[in-house]
């Protein structure tokens, strides 16, 4: 069911820290429950994606073009085999994801900044991770997709990959810098995409006949996706995008939606003018929440484990601008309710959330020495 957006102003939120500067352990008290905050891992190079493997070892990207694996607090070198990355400004070796069947496949999935004709573009590639003692490389490396207009602008690439249960792999493009890009249906900029895991078009994507858009499209109008995931309790893929100043945003796109940018939006540009027409145009999507003043969101999870019930169902969204956790709560009928800002300037910059099977939060945060932090319930 569509929903007003919903925006909390600042002044209105409980941002929760403690008094001390944070070093290793700490503990936290939140408005629902005390949470143990530990360093897993340090020294990464602006770590940007993580996932967990079946034996409960990380793969972790480094946006300068290493994939890491950490496993009892020991980061691995630099895992071989990969392609090519440009890794300038906001591009390089960005999302990865673990395929279902890993047990028997080895197959993992990744999104990077590819070096081409005209500069660089988002790209999706495909390999089996083989692990050898404490080295590991990647074979039948494969890039099942590319964007079709590479630029030598360095921002705005996107990029998060989900896994649908239904085997299809959804991923996301940012404007590239050019907004106009987002509602060009002829362009994989800002946008959500989906494709099957060999590269193929599933057949009931909105424009799986090329005709009005590209077939790899599943919804535009989106500035800069850097959060994405799945949530059970409706069956989608939600994300979260930046907005200019002001107007970041959470989406539950749909199929063959547009949702407005640069036509409407919450934020305005830079200079402080008004973007297009202001909120809401006919045949625009609104968001289902929004931000203003920005947080800057990047990485997105929903909570679903038996750690912290309390939180069981909530969104999870990092941010980079204001250094935080913004927990999102919803009603019985999924409309957001609340939001709890946590650990604000406590951890840095936070640039991925995953959940683990235990329940346990992990937290990748954006620095020449990132930083895995493990979030669990304090005692």
């Amino acid at each position: 069911m569509k929903q007003t957006p919903t925006v909390l102003f600042a002044s209105l939120l409980l941002i929760v820290s403690t008094t001390v500067s944070w070093t290793e352990d700490t503990v936290f008290r939140t408005q629902k429950v005390s949470v143990l905050a530990e360093t897993i891992a340090r020294g990464l190079d602006h770590p940007w994606g993580l996932d967990f493997l079946p034996d409960g070892a990380l793969l972790v990207t480094e946006r300068s073009g290493q994939l890491r694996i950490v496993e009892n607090g020991r980061v691995s070198k630099p895992v071989t085999g990969l392609p090519k990355v440009r890794a300038a400004g906001q591009g390089g070796l960005l999302d990865i994801a673990v395929a279902a069947d890993y047990r028997q496949s080895g197959l993992i999935f990744f999104t990077y900044s590819e070096p081409g004709n005209g500069g660089a573009g988002t790209a999706v590639a495909r390999a089996r991770l083989v692990r050898n003692g404490e080295s590991a490389l990647l074979q039948s490396v494969k890039t099942i997709f590319t964007m079709n207009r590479k630029t030598r602008i360095k921002r705005h690439y996107g990029s998060r990959l989900v896994v649908h249960p239904d085997g299809t792999l959804f991923f996301t493009i940012g404007d590239r810098g050019k907004r106009n890009r987002a509602q060009d249906m002829h362009d994989h900029a800002g946008a959500v995409l989906r494709i099957n895991q060999d590269g193929s078009v599933p057949s009931d994507n909105p424009f799986a006949d090329g005709k009005s858009g590209l077939p790899e499209l599943w919804s535009k109008g989106h500035r800069n996706p850097q959060g994405a995931a799945f949530d059970p309790a409706t069956g989608s893929v939600w994300i979260t995008e930046h907005g200019a100043r002001g107007g970041d945003e959470l989406n539950q796109p749909a199929a063959g939606k547009n949702y407005g940018w640069p036509v409407i939006s919450y934020g305005r540009h830079y200079s402080g003018f008004k973007i297009g027409q202001g909120h809401s145009a006919p045949g625009y999507e609104q968001p289902e929440y929004y931000w203003d003043p920005s947080i800057a969101p990047s990485g997105l999870a929903v909570y679903d484990g038996p750690m912290f019930p309390e939180w069981q169902g909530n969104f999870l969204a990092g941010a980079l601008k204001y250094k935080l956790l913004s927990r999102l709560q919803r009603n019985s009928d999924g409309k957001i309710i609340a939001e709890e800002q946590m650990f604000a300037d406590e951890f840095g910059r936070i640039r991925d959330v995953s959940v683990a099977k235990d329940g346990s939060i992990y937290l990748l945060t954006d620095a020449d020495n990132g930083r895995i932090i493990r979030l669990s319930r304090a005692k």
